[in-house]
């Protein structure tokens, strides 16, 4: 525990609101500005590129000199006997055959396994959720619920989850392959249970008795790659399918913390399938919010829900290897006022014996963040019979502080953060970089360091220093870290956004609510925005930008990739030679109406046919690496 004579921050001052603020205003006054494409940022040192005008079109944008090809799209068949895509009659069949709906996460793993191929390997991407309206003509927000039918709901139900797709690069630039690696997980898809959670009566459900078995992830959003080489996928949103309420006490209470049973958006997955009714099956919702591993070189593996990370709305799951050999996993809670959490793992990382790290993730500590306002953050366990998490609080086992994370971690007083999105290492330096998208209910009252704006709309970056960083080898596992404001996104122009960058922006380089970053093998960040309804605040379209120095050394950050309108961008990753840049293109259009009327028709542009979400590989013409 830290000195009780340090002040936690949790408890908010009007002093660190008029710094902060006095912070941004100097930084507005004082950066570099540019007319746009062509101005003084046009070169930067290692990102040489024509920066990309901010604006808002039906299609998407990448530099002069560089090539996006739509490589996977909603409906593309990836299994065998697999049936074409066809316009509005997607069946349940078909579409746990074809590729999923609103891809999010995207991993490389090179084939084959242990090589450093970037020319072939597996592509692992996340299906978050469906626009159900732009998937089926004629519904609306007046009729959608009484319209979709059991049957209709199945085939919802198999365009969420995770495909595994085999590519190649030819001389026409990427396709995929007809491979036995291919694969698809659904709402559906069995899974197992492993950790202290599993097993336990409160995963004990009218499917499985014995809580060591289940069916499906939901809303997974970003994910993770292990240093073994299997994917995590992460459970976010999984309340959304939920509906109902328990006369069971505990339970009541944790699904109000979780929100389920509350906003049941796809309200028809629970009318024809009873498991998503929490009045039939109270238990059925501690079954999801967990963090799944899969391995996608083998084909036959079973997906395990590794409770041991925790149980709440998982935006990521980004490894780290510790200095001692132990693995530690960085998770944020995207919600607004949730937490950021690591886990750090038991037994040492075995390189020479891959299936020795096979259950690696089911021991360990899991910790959560509380920061103050001298620049420390403080990680908390969350450890059965540690602080409040007692029987005095009906905690009765670790088990159980796990299924209620979000309880545990009130009880110890982790700082509520601006809606915790992806969490990423720079495994070059160290470093970790924190998105917080946005939060526009924090008011005066609740302002702290680390989230020194009231009504944020526009979201921060937070910039963790475990102890040896910015260095190679940094001690993750640490109890203690420091931390700082990376920057504090919006329009530097307008004033009364705040904003505040660490170096030069010109006129296209500021961004709103970053969402998800990634580090290209020579270690630069580049960060993906998700600005929701708020585009229509900014005026500008979600994006990818890249961060670097400019000839003498100082930070800038330019805009790299333009989303076509309604979309948001996520899940960059990187080729191991920097070659190629993936990005997943979700939900393009849904600024329009419905099916028939989008607000895009975004990639393939024929009349008829929706907005597909889709899967870019950006190339340079040239075949150099990207950015250079």
């Amino acid at each position: 525990m830290m000195p009780r004579h340090r002040r936690d921050l949790t408890v908010p001052t009007r002093r660190h609101f008029i710094r902060y603020l006095s912070l941004a205003s100097l930084a507005a006054a004082s950066r570099l500005s540019s007319a746009g494409p062509g101005g003084p940022l046009a070169n930067v040192r290692g990102l040489d590129f024509e920066e990309i005008a901010h604006g808002v079109d039906p299609t998407h944008h990448v530099p002069p000199g560089y090539v996006a090809q739509v490589l996977l799209r909603w409906g593309d068949p990836i299994l065998p006997g697999a049936p074409a895509w066809s316009p509005g009659t997607i069946s349940a069949a078909g579409q746990a055959t074809q590729f999923g709906y609103n891809n999010d996460f995207v991993a490389f793993m090179p084939l084959p396994l242990g090589s450093a191929s970037s020319a072939r390997g597996l592509l692992c991407v996340n299906h978050e959720f469906t626009n159900t309206q732009f998937i089926w003509p004629g519904l609306n927000t007046m009729n959608i619920s009484r319209s979709m039918s059991r049957e209709r709901t199945a085939a919802e139900m198999a365009a969420v989850g995770h495909s595994v797709v085999e590519i190649e690069l030819g001389a026409s630039g990427w396709r995929t392959k007809n491979s036995p690696f291919n694969r698809r997980l659904t709402a559906d898809s069995p899974m197992r249970l492993s950790g202290p959670a599993a097993g336990h009566t409160r995963v004990q459900t009218n499917e499985d008795t014995q809580g060591y078995n289940c069916r499906g992830v939901l809303n997974p959003c970003s994910g993770g790659k292990t240093p073994w080489s299997t994917v995590l996928i992460a459970d976010e949103n999984f309340n959304l399918m939920f509906a109902g309420h328990t006369q069971d006490r505990r339970e009541r209470r944790n699904h109000q913390r979780y929100g389920v049973g509350s906003s049941n958006v796809y309200s028809w997955w629970p009318r024809h399938f009873e498991r998503f009714n929490v009045a039939r099956d109270s238990r059925e919702a501690n079954r999801f919010g967990w963090v799944v591993e899969l391995d996608p070189y083998e084909t036959d593996s079973m997906p395990i829900k590794r409770t041991a990370l925790g149980r709440f709305k998982h935006e990521a799951a980004t490894c780290a290897l510790n200095r001692d050999g132990r693995v530690v996993v960085y998770l944020g809670d995207d919600e607004t006022f949730e937490y950021l959490y690591k886990f750090v793992s038991a037994q040492r990382f075995d390189a020479s014996d891959r299936s020795a790290n096979r259950n690696l993730l089911d021991e360990g500590t899991l910790y959560t963040a509380r920061f103050y306002d001298d620049g420390r953050l403080e990680w908390l366990p969350l450890r059965f019979g540690s602080g409040p998490l007692t029987r005095e609080n009906d905690f009765h086992d670790q088990g159980e502080v796990l299924i209620e994370t979000r309880r545990a971690a009130d009880l110890v007083g982790a700082t509520r953060l601006d809606r915790p999105e992806d969490v990423e290492a720079n495994l070059q330096d160290g470093v970790i970089y924190a998105m917080l998208t946005n939060n526009t209910s924090r008011h005066m009252d609740a302002l702290d360091a680390a989230n020194p704006r009231s009504h944020n709309a526009f979201g921060h970056i937070l910039k963790l220093l475990p102890p040896g960083a910015p260095g190679t080898v940094v001690d993750h596992a640490a109890d203690e870290f420091q931390w700082e404001i990376f920057l504090l996104a919006g329009n530097p122009d307008e004033p009364a956004h705040h904003a505040r960058y660490p170096g030069a922006v010109s006129a296209n380089g500021w961004l709103a609510s970053p969402d998800n970053c990634a580090f290209d093998p020579k270690g630069r960040l580049w960060i993906a925005s998700d600005q929701g309804r708020g585009s229509a605040r900014t005026g500008i379209a979600d994006g990818l930008w890249a961060c670097g120095e400019d000839a003498v050394g100082r930070f800038v950050i330019k805009r790299f990739f333009r989303a076509p309108i309604g979309a948001e961008v996520c899940g960059p990753e990187f080729t191991p030679d920097g070659r190629t840049l993936f990005l997943a293109i979700q939900h393009p259009g849904v600024n329009g109406a419905d099916y028939d009327h989008p607000g895009t028709r975004w990639p393939d542009f024929e009349h008829g046919t929706p907005p597909r979400p889709a899967v870019l590989a950006i190339t340079r013409e040239d075949g150099d690496e990207i950015g250079v």
